[in-house]
């Protein structure tokens, strides 16, 4: 960001999951559409060896935006980073207790008791420790449960190689009854480990159940920009807009994206994603989803992981999403391949 009003250069940072930032990188559209502006458009996860990627979890950084995981991203405004809540997506993306081979252990009220897997990381913000208790206290809450009706087990990461890598191991030597996993390469690791399913979260009717680090997810920018230049985030997010209705239209093409996004093959990226998926990318501000995140910044802080509380709804600004749709109602979209706007969006 430089001392002018026009920022020189853009950032985008996303988790290695589903998002319509991913699918507009990958179609070349970001830095299409600020080129003509001398506005360069940067992936976080592309850039120089000695670029501070530690921004991805802390979002020290003015010009960037992020789509990823809701744990750094209330945790870095708990900090009091001056961030803003710009859009909310839901994607099902495969959450699952697992059990060792030849396990009885079927359905969330047979956790109770059970050894369950906490992994430690080493990390400013221990998300996947996070993703874990929160896994656990959405499966033993669909059944009448709470944590305290099993038996929580550390499971220290440190050495260990590879998502879930840690858990896994600890349940093939009967150190832990059970360990929570999620996404494409959680689906691969579990087939190698041979683990059994226990729980589907997935499966699970109330939403409320599937809440964790990727339900909802947000995506967030810097205030800095945001009331620096204000149409620039419009447009930026009517990108990810067109993107998201591009990719509703094109399975094959959003697996393949996928699969270079999650380094998972396509066995992993079926068995984590919904059909239908491609049709899943378009960020909101309901109140549902708001809600829901709401509920998640509160399971946080009882646990230790917010330092301050975060009001979800002063966080949010629904400005720059509805601006992002005048954009793209009243703007030809410069890929022939992509669908016409939609003016009622």
């Amino acid at each position: 960001m430089t001392d002018t009003l026009v920022p020189d250069t853009l950032w985008f940072t996303r988790c290695p999951v589903p998002t319509a930032t991913g699918v507009a990188a990958d179609r070349g559209w970001l830095a299409a559409e600020f080129a003509p502006d001398g506005i360069a458009v940067r992936s976080l996860q592309d850039a120089d060896p000695g670029a501070d990627r530690a921004t991805h979890y802390t979002h020290d950084l003015p010009g960037l935006f992020r789509e990823g995981g809701n744990v750094p991203a209330l945790w870095a405004r708990s900090r009091g980073q001056d961030t803003r809540l710009v859009g909310l997506t839901w994607i099902e993306e495969r959450q699952v207790v697992l059990v060792a081979p030849g396990s009885p252990v079927r359905g969330a009220a047979a956790l109770r008791g059970l050894r369950l897997a906490l992994p430690r990381h080493d990390v400013p913000i221990d998300f996947w420790r996070a993703m874990a208790l929160r896994g656990f206290e959405g499966a033993l809450a669909s059944a009448g449960l709470g944590l305290d009706d099993a038996r929580l087990v550390d499971v220290p990461a440190t050495g260990h190689t590879g998502q879930w890598a840690a858990e896994l191991d600890a349940l093939r030597r009967g150190e832990v009854d059970a360990v929570y996993v999620k996404g494409a390469l959680a689906v691969e690791s579990a087939r190698r480990a041979g683990a059994e399913v226990a729980v589907e979260l997935d499966a699970l009717p109330d939403p409320a159940h599937r809440v964790n680090n990727g339900t909802p997810r947000p995506l967030t920018v810097h205030r800095e920009l945001l009331d620096r230049r204000p149409e620039v985030v419009a447009r930026f997010l009517a990108v990810l807009l067109r993107a998201a209705d591009w990719a509703a239209g094109e399975p094959d093409e959003v697996a393949r994206i996928l699969g270079a996004e999650t380094g998972a093959g396509a066995e992993g990226v079926a068995g984590a994603y919904r059909a239908g998926t491609h049709r899943t990318l378009h960020p909101d501000l309901s109140d549902t989803r708001l809600d829901l995140l709401a509920r998640q910044e509160a399971a946080l802080r009882a646990h230790g992981f917010l330092p301050e509380a975060v009001d979800v709804r002063a966080w949010a600004d629904p400005e720059p999403l509805r601006a992002a749709h005048r954009l793209l109602a009243a703007t030809p979209s410069p890929d022939p391949a992509a669908p016409s706007p939609d003016p009622a969006a």
